[in-house]
């Protein structure tokens, strides 16, 4: 805008301003009757001021005239516009000679301001800035006049934001915020040093680096103070050379300045620094209100200024209050005196303001406030508040240490007492071992039934050493397989736990973990998981107190989720019992956690991730521990039954069999880890077709478990279960004998196994016995017997699982082969085809026993005559050979399609197959079987040589 134009403008827009809005609107009617095009640029400056908070904070004077992006002045070519002053422009250049690349900000002066006098500043400031040499001040690098008669500056070019902004974009706490002040008033104290005075400190004067370092702008306006004749500002806004909203009093005034109005300005940076807004609250921003405020309104305080936006915001009221108190008391007075309006009740300089805000920081007290005993006293408690804290902390120490000493004397001397029971009472147990006739073997069982008597006698006075004695024989029990005995233990542990005020946090989570164990251990899941989910909390809060009671605590409650189907909730807790035995250097813990997540990548299907982790615990126990270790035993089953899944017979029978040697050397021939590993090799024995080995372990396991039942367990849940487990074993051996040839052994096997399910109310394993009791009679040729065992075999799995389940499909495929070869063709056909829709609902499609259900109907079809059955059979002969199961009932359709071919004109082709089956038979079934048996019938109806 020209200057003139503003000089018309400036007083009635001050006249306006002071208006209310109808008065206001009046006025400018009756301008607009004398002067439409004033009044409209009146109406336009007054709407940019109430859209626009900081409209006016800069002097309006009309721009260079014939400067633009690309023009020269001096050896420099100016990039673009990078702001206005009260002096002239500021433009991004770069030497347009090549002499450096170096970018720099390039001061113009204005037209109509080039006076003489102003010139002559313009010319000294050149002197002045070539004085200073300050890290927080942007140097001079270049000073001349143009061909224009243009006078120019280059200074070093700042790329950074006002420190107001970069504080509040950045949110930087108080303390970041008083560290940038102090290099402001390190740089301004370094000017005054220099006798300059900056005369227009504001925000965007000061500008942040991308590093964090602030840098001071434009001493343009510098006044020498050694000057023969200051100059008298003029207060006008379209020259002023000045910010009017950092001014100080005497600057409005028109008065001399002096340093102390550089510190009347800092007052004002500091003030928003410290709470983003400006020091006075005005109805209307015009600069006749400033202009009041400046000369005669008090500031406010920072801390009531916060105060005050914490009752008008609606979010984060309580980080505005926060900060308020921090302002509260000492940087309101250090504010308040930087912005007093005499001069002389100002802080002397800027060393002393700067001085005054370390004095806060170091918490002493401030000169700004009145040095009175009670606040010296105060600063000075805050200031050495750890100190007086730490004294007072080692007297109530010193005064409590006597009582602790005292009480814990008192817990030596029953600890000692403690400890010396239980070495009295272990040493009085193997004193009664020597009774042991020579030559006999040390009866264990009756070695920790003699110290449970004598330790309730001995220590009957001693609740935690007795809780403890019973935690040791419990793990006794366990590790002899004797689970019911340890659970009995363990209750009783936890009775004792529950009603002594002294036992440790240590001892609770022992007994409770122990007892999740067991409970695991017999099945028991859902028991476990609801007896240690309550203490889940306190061992998380011990865990740093107690890392080996705690990472054995999550480990088997994750053992019971595991086995419950909660395999998130368990991979959580072995990670987290991993991490602590890993910190804790517990090398066998950490093995096990191994083995636990190895066992979850089992569980979800992936095989090879699974027997990586099995090699990798196996690895690490043999490197930390050795070979001979129970955890070697639990590796070998794992991965034996992961290689006998995937059909790796071979390999799934060597890791059995190592595992099983050395879980006979270490836990003996009865421990259940001992008996399920014999019964393992056995069912791999089986599907290596060595049937004869077979029977050799399953007989070796029926007489150690028939000792278990004849002992008697007076628990009759555990006495079902081992009842259970014999019966299971009597039905293998009867499979086992049938497939061998010997049909009595094999019919009288199954006849003991169901006497055993039906003794003990089993009905799940009484339906399963009678099943391979009606697939034995049926194929010896019982049938009239066999068909009364399907019935009630039949009837008793519909009860169970109902009559749409897939198992109850196995039942209806037997069944209806046993009605066909009584000749009741129609249900027999029926039952087939009902089998098939079961186990392709229940089972799937591709699962072994719906094949085995659509071999049987495929065939019976063939033989009466669909030839598409016969396609069937077809399909059926090429499935998988790596699924053991599978692939039975491919080499059984293989040789009931050929049966079918071997008496028409396929006749030769069928024959071969045959011969070729027999073959694959004799490999893969060295001891014969039932299906050998079948084939070697098959050739010979069809008039072919048996080539076994």
């Amino acid at each position: 805008m020209d200057p003139e134009r503003w000089q018309r403008l400036s007083p009635l827009l001050d006249a306006l301003f002071e208006l209310e809005p109808d008065a206001r609107a009046h006025r400018l009617q009756q301008l607009r009757d004398e002067d439409p095009t004033l009044a409209d640029e009146l109406q336009t400056l007054i709407t940019l001021d109430e859209s626009h908070e900081d409209f006016l904070s800069e002097p309006l004077i009309a721009p260079l005239a014939g400067l633009r992006a690309g023009a020269e002045v001096g050896p420099y070519r100016l990039e673009r516009l990078l702001g206005e002053g009260g002096m002239g422009q500021v433009w991004l250049a770069a030497r347009a000679d090549g002499l450096y690349q170096r970018r720099v900000a390039l001061k113009l002066l204005r037209p109509g301001l080039t006076d003489s006098n102003l010139r002559l500043r313009f010319s000294r400031e050149r002197q002045i800035l070539a004085r200073l040499a300050h890290p927080h001040i942007a140097r001079l690098l270049d000073a001349g006049i143009s061909s224009d008669g243009l006078p120019y500056l280059a200074l070093e070019y700042v790329e950074g934001e006002p420190i107001t902004d970069y504080c509040r974009n950045h949110q930087l706490p108080l303390e970041q915020r008083l560290k940038m002040f102090h290099q402001i008033c390190d740089a301004v104290s370094h000017a005054h040093a220099n006798l300059i005075v900056h005369r227009d400190l504001k925000p965007s004067n000061i500008l942040v680096t991308p590093s964090g370092d602030v840098r001071l702008l434009d001493f343009g306006i510098a006044k020498l103070l050694d000057s023969e004749a200051p100059m008298v500002e003029q207060t006008r806004t379209g020259v002023r050379a000045f910010t009017l909203h950092y001014a100080a009093p005497e600057q409005v005034r028109g008065e001399p300045v002096t340093t102390m109005t550089d510190v009347y300005s800092l007052g004002v940076v500091l003030f928003e620094l410290l709470t983003d807004t400006k020091p006075y609250r005005l109805k209307r921003q015009t600069d006749a209100e400033w202009e009041e405020a400046i000369l005669g309104a008090d500031p406010q305080r920072p801390s009531q200024t916060m105060l005050r936006r914490a009752e008008d915001s609606g979010a984060d009221v309580h980080a505005l209050r926060r900060h308020a108190r921090q302002l509260a008391g000492d940087l309101d007075n250090i504010v308040l005196k930087t912005l007093s309006k005499r001069p002389e009740q100002r802080y002397p300089s800027v060393e002393a303001l700067a001085l005054d805000l370390t004095r806060y920081e170091a918490g002493r007290p401030v000169q700004a406030r009145p040095q009175s005993m009670g606040y010296r006293f105060s600063k000075y408690v805050r200031r050495h508040r750890w100190a007086l804290a730490t004294g007072s902390l080692v007297a109530v120490v010193l005064s409590a240490a006597l009582a602790i000493v005292a009480w814990q004397a008192r817990q030596a001397v029953a600890e000692a007492g403690r400890a010396q029971a239980m070495q009295d009472f272990m040493v009085g147990v193997f004193e009664t071992a020597r009774g042991t006739p020579e030559g006999q073997a040390l009866d264990l069982r009756g070695l920790l039934d003699g110290s449970l008597e004598r330790g309730n006698r001995e220590l009957a006075r001693q609740p935690r050493a007795r809780a403890e004695l019973f935690g040791v024989i419990a793990r006794l029990r366990i590790g002899l397989g004797d689970y019911r005995e340890a659970l009995v233990l363990l209750n009783r542990q936890a009775a004792i736990v529950g009603a002594t005020d002294d036992i440790p946090v240590s001892l609770e989570l022992e007994s409770l973990t122990q007892r999740g164990q067991v409970l695991r251990l017999l099945g028991e899941s859902r028991q476990c998981i609801a007896l240690m989910q309550p203490a889940l909390a306190t061992a998380r809060r011990e865990q740093a107190q107690l890392p080996p009671q705690v990472s054995e605590f999550y480990s088997q409650l994750g053992r019971c989720r595991r086995d419950n189907g909660e395999r998130q909730g368990a991979r959580q807790l072995f990670e987290r019992s991993l991490t602590l035995r890993r910190d804790d250097r517990d090398e066998v813990g950490t093995v096990e956690n191994l083995i636990d997540l190895a066992n979850l990548q089992a569980d979800a299907g992936q095989s090879g991730a699974a027997l990586q982790g099995y090699a990798k615990a196996r690895d690490q126990l043999r490197q930390k521990v050795g070979e001979r270790h129970a955890l070697q035993v639990e590796i070998g089953t794992r991965v034996a039954s992961l290689r006998q899944g995937l059909g790796q017979t071979d390999a799934a029978e060597r890791e059995a069999a190592d595992a099983f040697a050395l879980a006979q050397e270490m836990y003996g021939a009865q421990h259940p880890a001992t008996l399920s590993l014999r019964r393992q090799l056995a069912v791999l024995h089986i599907d290596q077709g060595r049937y004869a080995q077979a029977e050799k372990e399953l007989r070796e396991a029926i007489a150690l478990q028939q000792r278990r039942v004849s002992a008697g367990d007076p628990d009759p849940s555990e006495t079902r279960r081992d009842a259970g487990e014999l019966g299971m074993l009597q039905r293998r051996l009867g499979m086992v004998a049938w497939e061998r040839g010997d049909n009595a052994t094999a019919l009288a096997s199954m006849q003991r196994a169901v006497t055993l399910a039906r003794r003990h109310g089993d009905n799940a394993r009484l339906a399963d016995a009678l099943y391979d009791q009606a697939r034995l009679q049926h194929a010896t040729g019982r049938d009239r017997a066999a068909l009364k065992s399907i019935t009630e075999s039949r009837e008793l799995r519909m009860a169970e699982v109902g009559p749409r389940d897939a198992r109850v499909g196995d039942t209806d495929r037997l069944l209806g082969l046993i009605e066909l070869s009584l000749g009741d063709h129609d249900r027999g056909m029926a039952h087939l085809a009902q089998a098939v829709t079961l186990t392709r609902n229940g089972y799937g499609s591709t699962h072994p026993r719906t094949r085995e259900a659509e071999l049987t109907l495929a065939r019976q079809q063939a033989l009466d005559g669909d030839d598409s059955a016969l396609t069937r059979l077809d399909a059926l002969a090429g499935l998988s050979q790596t699924d053991l199961d599978l692939r039975r009932t491919a080499w059984r359709a293989q040789a009931y399609a050929a049966q079918l071919r071997c008496h028409g004109p396929d006749r030769e082709p069928a024959l071969a197959k045959l011969s070729s089956l027999q073959d694959q038979l004799q490999t893969a079934q060295p001891d014969g079987g039932a299906i050998t048996r079948e084939v070697t019938a098959i050739v010979r109806g069809c008039g072919g040589v048996d080539s076994g």
